[in-house]
């Protein structure tokens, strides 16, 4: 094979991985007015949603003829919401900020003082407004080049195009909140109601990491160039700031705005909620920070969400596993009826709602119970056939309560809220139910953990919840990697991207068998199994079949 061979298959290659890049984004992209509420203003709606200043949907043409609208032809599908670019391979998608888009040209990145990107180009000319609108609609760069011909040809007018390219030069990097000289600033935020072991944890693993990054002395950082062809390191500490919530969930939003305006941050790491943390994510999509991983039961997500970042939807995700095995013992003739059970304000109650909405969408008869405070379970599940599938969404206490209660033939538990395999269930119930786990199996997951669990050892970090506290420590060790990969441009809307880029290469995942995000996805783990204990007593479980994505 010639060079000239070998270098088309290479790039055929990165091709291949750009269109199956774009076609992920395309498709989470929401389709315009009808899915998102449209920025008001005109640049950032062409940028962000494809949508002119008049409603209408932009348009733009490829060579070859093909044609794009609306959504599909926003800037920030290859762009990104950052607008500094992005790479798929050995394809390039370069930054179109204004400080990338406009500084002079230089003979090599030494002569450059803007932040480094990977995609960065030292050697273009300069754009004008002129030759760039012409780059926009022709395709032509500033020195008179073809660009690529992957990069679109756009329908603007003159008033759309000042609108796009003043949009364009507001997009510039400069210092982000919780940025300083040295150090990085982040918060983790806990809800009243959030549990006081899991939260003692979770800090004791924040603590320790935070303390042990800042453990060894940094000289001064001097500047980074592009000609580096190596993995940057950026010499700042870490600062943790933990903001405590209090009262009721109406006045957390003003709380955080004033946490942050007393301690900016550049994000939120880990983190721990009870009933209710829809107030926290609304918070961080007002302020734009990225939230990291949050320790929730019942994550928030808005359709237009961005800053926010789960490893899972929790017992929205066990809905969904029920949903799917319930659905096959219909079909099978198993079951006819499904009855579930919840305490009244606890977060099995949205677990419910979703299950429920499932399975009425296919046609099987659901009775969903709210247990009142202190009412007894027993009387909540007097008069069922035992026939009937029941739905427990409750709490080990309520589990180790059943006693001598005779189950149904089908019993279904949330395994987040139960306990997982350590939950409490009498032995006669053990038989006849079915977990929902949404978590890789023990025994393929144990290496994982064990990464975490001496590192916990080492440093005499007590073992209080070893899911919430191996996830807080994945975190951590995700929020290191991405700041490597960043260099020197601390961009928020670049952190989040990054950490959609780069998470899916993680092999140390924790509970997880693999981790992954993508634009307009939130939740890097997406399934789980249904499991069953495999003996009379103790915490052996087996898989009833594999993994579920519902």
């Amino acid at each position: 094979m010639t060079p000239l061979h070998g270098s088309r298959r290479r790039w055929k290659a990165g091709f291949r991985a750009l269109l199956a890049a774009c076609s992920i984004t395309l498709l989470a992209v929401p389709a315009g007015p009808a899915g998102s509420a449209i920025s008001t203003d005109p640049g950032e709606a062409i940028f962000r949603q494809g949508v002119l200043p008049s409603g209408a949907p932009l348009e733009a043409m490829r060579d070859g003829g093909l044609r794009m609208d609306g959504a599909a032809a926003a800037c920030v599908n290859c762009h990104r919401r950052s607008g500094l670019g992005s790479k798929s391979g050995l394809t390039n998608i370069p930054p179109i900020t204004g400080r990338y888009l406009f500084h002079p040209s230089a003979k090599s990145a030494e002569d450059l003082d803007i932040p480094y990107v990977e995609t960065m180009r030292s050697d273009h000319e300069p754009y004008t407004d002129a030759t760039l609108a012409r780059a926009i609609r022709d395709g032509i760069d500033a020195q008179g080049r073809p660009l690529n011909y992957l990069m679109p040809h756009f329908a603007l007018d003159d008033s759309e195009m000042a609108a796009l390219i003043a949009y364009l030069k507001r997009l510039d990097p400069r210092r982000a909140p919780g940025v300083g000289d040295g150090v990085l600033h982040f918060a983790t935020i806990i809800t009243p109601d959030a549990d006081p072991v899991k939260r003692q944890g979770m800090l004791d693993v924040l603590e320790h990491y935070v303390a042990e990054k800042n453990a060894f002395p940094f000289g001064a950082t001097p500047p980074l160039r592009s000609s580096r062809k190596m993995m940057y390191m950026v010499n700042r500490q870490w600062q943790l700031h933990v903001w405590d919530l209090r009262g009721p969930p109406e006045t957390w939003g003003t709380q955080l705005e004033q946490h942050m305006a007393a301690e900016p941050v550049f994000a939120v790491i880990s983190g721990l909620g009870g009933k209710n943390w829809a107030p926290v994510s609304a918070f961080c999509e007002r302020a734009a920070v990225p939230c990291l991983f949050p320790n929730v039961e019942v994550p928030e997500t808005g359709h237009d969400d961005f800053y926010a970042l789960y490893f899972s939807r929790g017992v929205l995700l066990e809905a969904g596993l029920f949903a799917t095995e319930i659905g096959d013992a219909v079909r099978n003739h198993a079951l006819k009826a499904v009855r579930q059970v919840y305490r009244s304000g606890d977060n099995g109650e949205a677990g419910a709602r979703a299950l429920a909405r499932r399975l009425q969408e296919r046609g099987i008869d659901v009775t969903s119970r709210a247990l009142a405070p202190g009412e007894s379970l027993a009387k909540a599940l007097g008069g069922m056939r035992r026939d009937d599938a029941l739905v427990l969404w409750l709490r080990p206490a309520d589990l180790a309560a059943l006693g001598k209660t005779v189950p149904p033939h089908t019993v279904f538990i949330s395994g987040l809220m139960g306990g997982l395999e350590r939950a409490p269930l009498p032995a006669s119930w053990r038989d006849v139910t079915h977990i929902a786990y949404p978590f890789d199996l023990p025994e393929r997951r144990r290496v994982r953990v064990d990464y975490a669990l001496g590192w916990f050892a080492i440093r005499h970090i007590p073992i209080v919840d070893e899911q919430v506290q191996a996830d807080t420590f994945l975190a951590c060790g995700l929020l290191a990697e991405t700041l490597g990969h960043m260099a020197d441009t601390f961009v928020r809307d670049h952190l989040v991207e990054i950490f959609e880029d780069m998470v899916e290469r993680r092999v140390i995942t924790g509970y997880y068998p693999r981790l992954s995000l993508a634009p307009g996805q939130r939740f890097a783990s997406k399934g789980g199994y249904m499991v069953h204990f495999s003996e009379a007593s103790g915490t052996r479980i087996a898989a009833d079949g594999d993994w579920i994505v519902p």
